[in-house]
């Protein structure tokens, strides 16, 4: 299939997202939101085993001590997934019901950067917030459609965060005490689509997934495109390194509004062209 091939299982995600690497497992995570599922890829079997969720979920990250953590509609959950165990630990938007969890990592400090929404996308409701290892959590940013990324810098200095609805890229200053000096990185044009999950590579380059547009595209460090590749997917919406070198790509789709098919809501290897993925960040709480 040239820069991409499929991996084949029997779902497709009505909208896949919060793709998560776990060297420890030599494991792909990633969540079906609106199914609601999560998705467990064995990269030596290359069997995909599928736990459905009674709630939204956005997205999942590794614990440092072991197990995982999630970003449910009703807040940040320690999982387990067999048995299916949820233990309740944070409640961001109590006052926002309809909101829910869209997209979120840990970075190499052991905190999670994550992203809220409104559930029917109406208004610009969703923010930005940082979760500490003893889950107490401080909003960094407001007022977005659908919050997407996050994604941190090779140097830990920079920040990337979407608004999709905008089509805006976001770049931030990392400071002690979360984020600051938020300012316009990369904006799409009419026929990008709009950027939607990304990731960074070793060598600092911006990977993001184009919703609405059948690409994923690497900028440099500075925000220029590099290069773009195809998929046959309407709907692209995440992408992550895995692999023991970090140098295998993948990438999830969505299936929403759009008629079946082989492609749309799939999960997809790419031919990432030598680049190398950066560590998984661990949540050390």
């Amino acid at each position: 299939m040239g820069d991409w091939q499929l991996i084949e299982r029997r779902d497709r995600d009505l909208l896949g997202e919060g793709l998560c690497w776990s060297g420890r497992e030599n494991a792909l995570y990633w969540t079906d939101i609106l199914a609601p599922a999560i998705n467990r890829l064995d990269l030596q079997s290359l069997g995909v085993e599928r736990c459905a969720m009674p709630e939204p979920v956005g997205w999942l990250v590794e614990r440092k001590n072991g197990g995982l953590i999630a970003g449910l509609q009703s807040g940040i959950a320690r999982i387990a997934l067999d048995p299916l165990v949820i233990d309740p630990v944070a409640d961001l938007e109590p006052h926002l019901p309809n909101n829910r969890m869209n997209d979120g990592k840990a970075d190499s400090s052991g905190f999670i950067w994550c992203g809220t929404m409104d559930f029917d996308c109406e208004g610009e409701a969703g923010s930005l917030y940082r979760v500490a290892p003893d889950y107490s959590w401080s909003r960094i940013d407001s007022g977005y459609g659908v919050t997407n990324g996050p994604a941190f810098s090779p140097c830990g200095n920079w920040l990337y965060h979407t608004d999709t609805v905008r089509k805006i890229i976001y770049r931030f200053a990392r400071t002690p005490e979360g984020a600051r000096d938020r300012e316009i990185f990369i904006s799409f044009g009419p026929d990008d689509g709009a950027p939607d999950g990304m990731t960074v590579d070793s060598q600092g380059g911006l990977w993001v997934a184009h919703w609405g547009a059948s690409r994923i595209s690497r900028f440099n460090p500075d925000g220029r495109l590099e290069k773009s590749i195809s998929l046959p997917a309407k709907q692209i919406t995440n992408i992550t390194f895995g692999g023991a070198d970090l140098d295998r790509m993948f990438v999830t789709s969505a299936a929403q509004d759009l008629p079946d098919s082989r492609y749309d809501g799939a999960l997809f290897e790419v031919d990432c062209g030598g680049a190398k993925g950066l560590p998984t960040g661990l949540f050390a709480g």
